[in-house]
């Protein structure tokens, strides 16, 4: 049975895509085990999640506000001016 060039090229293709798809499952998931959640470091409605005075994401009133975070790399936080681990008041 012979296999013309185009399907082999589709078949090659799609090889490639599920590889790249796998390895970005797996580097996801290590790159979540490696962040942490840096306080007082946001942009105005550019933080990752809820506050004590909002719901959802990108619900920040103002720059470095105390209890909005920003998901960054582990270890990253306490180099950035005003970075905190734990929320501040």
């Amino acid at each position: 049975m012979r296999i013309n060039a185009t399907k082999m090229s589709a078949l090659a293709a799609a090889a490639a895509m599920a590889a790249v798809l796998g390895a970005a499952t797996v580097s996801t998931a290590n790159a979540a085990e490696k962040s942490v959640k840096c306080y007082g470091v946001n942009k105005a409605g550019h933080n990752d999640c809820k506050t004590a005075t909002g719901s959802c994401a990108g619900t920040a009133k103002s720059d470095r506000q105390g209890d909005a975070f920003v998901v960054v790399p582990s270890g990253t936080c306490a180099k950035l001016a005003g970075g905190s681990l734990t929320p501040k008041s």
